[in-house]
């Protein structure tokens, strides 16, 4: 049975946002004039998933530009946040598809017609000129946030950089359809382009609009692309000097077969099973068991149906 969840955050008004300065709506970029890369910070690609708005709408009211290169501000499913209601918030997610899976070229260049779809479209050039991107999430329990990343070497480096949070999670998202992550120009080794994906805490618990801009500011220290003197002000103290992150490997995911689906107990995600083959779930007459020693339980979900995807299952690097 699905969890519910107290909504402890003010979802922001971002139709002051709408025009942008791009030809895109609710895309806003700012140019330095001086030589650095395209970096980018992308909110609501679910529309339930508020924090990364919040964060959003206070670095454009306090005026943050880029001292080299460009910056950008997207609010990404726009169209799904409108019908954002704190009564229902989980309703909200997506309007016809999650449009965090539409990033295949076969289905941008293809003939399907979704509200997900028409958007990935109007973004998709903005997109290819992007060099580095966080796309801010939050997740469906009060799982300790993460940053996950598509596993290229490129992706590693930047996000231990980054070193924010405390979990760094490498590798396929064992989906159908490609995250904005795994977006050709991104999951391309050739180039320098790097996207990566924080997922905040619980959707709508107070401490994830704290980890979206406390994440906002450890990517934006990276790239260079801001005064530190704006990281400074937007930094909270127990972010200030994160212990180094611990960095996983996504090893598999679990995919409910049958509507009958489990957990041995109760996970929120991160917990780390010592032994290989202790069950942790049960799907129809399937005893589901951890693969090997050490294994890390990420993002479980506890929505019913089959073809649900229930988890997924990580190895410490290192």
């Amino acid at each position: 049975m699905a969890q519910s969840y107290p909504v402890e955050l003010t979802a922001p008004d971002i139709e002051p946002y709408r025009k942008g300065n791009t030809g895109i709506e609710f895309v806003t970029s700012f140019d330095s004039g001086v030589p650095g890369p395209h970096v980018a910070i992308n909110a609501l690609t679910h529309g339930n998933e508020i924090c990364g708005a919040i964060a959003l709408d206070a670095l454009l009211k306090q005026g943050v530009r880029p001292v080299k290169g460009k910056l950008s501000f997207a609010f990404v499913n726009h169209a799904a946040f409108g019908r954002f209601d704190p009564a229902k918030p989980n309703d909200s997610r997506f309007v016809e598809e999650d449009f965090n899976r539409v990033w295949v070229e076969e289905r941008l260049d293809g003939p399907e017609n979704t509200v997900e779809l028409r958007r990935a479209r109007e973004l998709r050039p903005f997109f290819d000129s992007v060099d580095l991107l966080l796309d801010i999430h939050s997740l469906s329990t009060y799982s300790e946030p993460l940053m996950i990343c598509h596993g290229l070497e490129k992706e590693r480096d930047f996000a231990a950089q980054v070193n924010f949070p405390a979990y760094i999670m490498c590798g396929s998202g064992h989906i159908v359809g490609r995250r904005i992550i795994e977006y050709t120009p991104f999951n391309d080794p050739k180039n320098d382009k790097v996207a990566l994906l924080v997922e905040c805490g619980q959707h709508w618990a107070a401490s994830s609009g704290r980890v979206a801009m406390d994440t906002a500011m450890h990517f934006l220290r990276v790239t260079g692309a801001v005064d530190p003197s704006v990281i400074d002000r937007n930094l909270s103290p127990e972010a200030k000097n994160p212990p180094k992150a611990a960095m996983w490997e996504v090893t598999g995911g679990i995919t409910a077969k049958t509507d009958d689906f489990q957990f041995a107990e109760e996970y929120i995600g991160m917990e780390v099973i010592a032994k290989a083959g202790t069950p942790i779930a049960r799907d129809g007459d399937e005893t589901i068991v951890t693969p090997h020693d050490d294994c890390l339980l990420m993002m479980p979900s506890y929505k019913q149906g089959v073809g649900t995807r229930k988890l997924r299952l990580c190895k410490r690097i290192g």
